[in-house]
């Protein structure tokens, strides 16, 4: 018999145990799904201020002239109303998948003005808090996804701060330019770099002139024989004999 209870005691505090870590395994598996449901819902509304920002573009970039590139209301962007056939930019009014409510914070350039952009209006921190796609440079670490604003220009650039109405936004004075302390010398312009000059080509001297060449005289003819007889002495004539 004390056996028997003892197993029956063993039996009991094992199935204590068990039942533990089912538990616990089970409560990690809810808060896991949990987690995972929010990282969804959070991907979700991303292309869905996605398509908010588009919108907010497309309805600017179709302003005719002398109109105001912004909506008075998100109804504007299911119905165009400035063109003789209405347009959509919008194909409906979307339901905030973290809040499940289609109600949305409206960014705006002032109390009542036109529309910048839209945000959640949960005050859930985020999951994600980096690796953003680049159309939402603006949402690491923030510490609300109301802080998650999509805008027309530069989906998730961060807007001005507005100011609470009936209040003056503070204007800085900018220091006025130092006069300088003398009279300013007009800026000397730079000097041209002084180029060397190329000595003159030298001119070629004139060439020598030949010296002619001895001309040949021409050879003597020889003296007649009359002349030859007048070179030679004339011989006296002979003397006559007186005894004749």
């Amino acid at each position: 018999m004390e056996q028997r209870r003892r197993q029956a005691g063993f039996t009991y505090l094992g199935l204590i145990i068990f039942v533990f870590i089912v538990g616990l395994v089970g409560a990690a598996t809810l808060k896991a799904g949990a987690l995972l449901e929010r990282a969804q819902r959070e991907t979700e509304l991303l292309e869905i201020g996605a398509q908010f920002s588009a919108a907010l573009k497309s309805y600017a970039d179709a302003t005719p002239r002398g109109q105001p590139p912004q909506p008075l209301s998100l109804q504007e962007l299911l119905r165009d109303t400035r063109f003789p056939t209405p347009r959509r930019h919008l194909r409906k009014i979307f339901v905030d998948p973290v809040s499940g409510k289609a109600e949305w914070g409206i960014v705006s350039a002032g109390e009542g003005g036109r529309i910048l952009g839209v945000h959640s209006l949960s005050q859930v921190p985020p999951l994600k808090q980096a690796r953003f796609d680049e159309r939402f440079p603006n949402f690491e670490n923030r510490e609300h996804i109301a802080q998650w604003k999509f805008m027309a220009t530069g989906q998730g650039a961060a807007p001005a701060p507005l100011q609470p109405p009936g209040t003056l936004a503070p204007v800085t004075m900018a220091p006025p330019p130092e006069q300088p302390a003398g009279p300013v010398a007009a800026p000397v312009a730079p000097q041209a770099p002084m180029q060397e000059l190329a000595p003159p080509p030298r001119e070629p001297e004139p060439e020598a002139e030949p010296e002619p060449e001895p001309q040949e005289e021409p050879p003597q003819e020889p003296p007649a024989e009359e002349d030859k007889d007048k070179d030679k002495p004339k011989e006296p004539p002979p003397a006559q004999d007186s005894g004749r």
